[in-house]
């Protein structure tokens, strides 16, 4: 009967563990689609070569819209995640006007900047702590 317990107690604790890590491993699509986009634009502009900016700004915006407007798969606090999405397609709107006015090179870098930031406080503040 013991040997059937620790089975059992075993089996459970291997499904929460499985299911923990599938919840930290969920993909969003529309987030990889931005990030891809974020990742061939910010690290050229950190090595002050803005021409990825300004060729991407459009395209940043459409896939910071896209993102908005999925929804948040498991392991995502929504009502956070959607609250800061919304700040990041207005960064991405901001940057998008800045490149058509042909804004500086320096404010182009601090914009593209704060969208980075903005992009990776979804990945630090909007994911679901553990038993939560």
């Amino acid at each position: 009967m013991k040997k059937v317990q620790n089975f059992m107690m075993m089996f459970i604790l291997s499904s929460l563990t499985v299911s923990i890590y599938s919840q930290k491993l969920a993909s969003w699509k529309e987030m990889e689609d931005f990030h891809a986009v974020m990742s061939i634009s910010f690290h050229p502009a950190e090595e002050d070569n803005l021409k990825p900016v300004m060729e991407n700004a459009e395209d940043l915006l459409n896939k910071a819209i896209s993102w908005k407007q999925s929804k948040a798969p498991q392991g995502y606090n929504e009502a956070t995640t959607s609250s800061v999405l919304m700040r990041l397609v207005k960064q991405c709107e901001i940057l998008k006007v800045a490149v058509e006015n042909k804004k500086s090179d320096a404010e182009l870098k601090l914009l593209i900047t704060e969208a980075h930031d903005i992009f990776h406080e979804i990945m630090e503040r909007c994911r679901k702590k553990e038993g939560h």
